[in-house]
């Protein structure tokens, strides 16, 4: 299947300290792609793949799991590090709790996390009918496009599968579960308002790392897809003075980047914003 038009992958090749973003449930890195870009404006190696089953139709994400989205970016993950001397991976939404598995498996391979409303959990009885509904009914209406700002809309499914949404149920339980072992300088940013990511969520992920390096940053005017809303400035500005404090480097390598490269052609995968993605 084609790739939705903005949801494709994006890569550049910059300088030595690389950034990883991770996107969302139903979603694709259109989400992400403006602060991919200000982060390789500054020099830095950027990596932002789709998900397997993401950017194309709702139907395709049926036939995957969260096994699938971890092993895409666990193997973009390990690309960047015979790359780069420091890397460091972001993450909204979903792509939050990816990093944050991420995070409690590379230990100090990785230099630090920043993560834009993680998602920890499916909230509601939704969470526990999935099991059952999701072999009577394929999927539910789901939740893109939540932005406050107007006349930005995020390349996402208007459908949640339902098979997909109870593996990611699970995979957030098993990353509440290794939270523990999270121990990297960490940016946590969320919206006060979001109606598909409840603010007990980033809570619940403060009070359970273990990271001593910790900023928690509210943002009072954006929804759920922050990057993509009227905090989207300072989620980019404050994520790039976090990576400058933690790789110094960084700072020199601004100007020295090659051409930013399009995947638009490549093998598909996806991420997003709904049931808690």
């Amino acid at each position: 299947m084609p790739v939705l038009p903005g949801a494709e992958p994006y890569r550049h090749e910059g300088g030595e300290v690389g950034v990883l973003l991770c996107h969302g449930f139903t979603g694709s890195p259109q989400s992400l792609r403006p602060w991919a870009e200000y982060l390789a404006e500054r020099g830095l190696t950027v990596s932002l793949p789709l998900l397997p089953g993401h950017g194309t139709r709702w139907e395709d994400m049926q036939l995957t799991g969260w096994q699938d989205w971890y092993a895409e970016v666990d193997r973009e993950l390990r690309a960047l590090l015979e790359r780069c001397t420091q890397v460091f991976v972001f993450g909204l939404s979903m792509g939050g709790a990816l990093t944050l598995r991420l995070a409690s498996q590379y230990g100090d391979r990785i230099s630090g996390i920043v993560v834009v409303n993680p998602a920890n959990k499916v909230h509601g009885l939704a969470a526990y009918a999935l099991p059952v509904i999701r072999h009577l009914v394929p999927s539910v209406p789901g939740i893109v496009s939540d932005i406050k700002k107007e006349g930005v809309e995020e390349v996402g499914y208007p459908r949640v599968p339902l098979h997909a949404a109870h593996s990611m149920r699970t995979f957030y339980r098993l990353v509440d579960g290794e939270l523990p072992q999270v121990t990297q300088p960490m940016l946590l940013l969320h919206s006060r308002a979001d109606h598909v990511v409840p603010p007990a969520d980033s809570a619940r992920v403060l009070s359970r790392v273990s990271s001593t390096d910790v900023t928690e940053i509210v943002l009072e005017q954006s929804y759920h897809v922050a990057t993509l809303d009227h905090d989207a400035d300072r989620i980019f500005e404050e994520s790039h003075a976090f990576v400058l404090r933690l790789a110094p480097a960084a700072g020199k390598e601004s100007g020295e980047s090659k051409d930013s490269v399009g995947l638009g052609d490549q093998v598909g995968q996806q991420e997003g914003t709904a049931t808690g993605g």
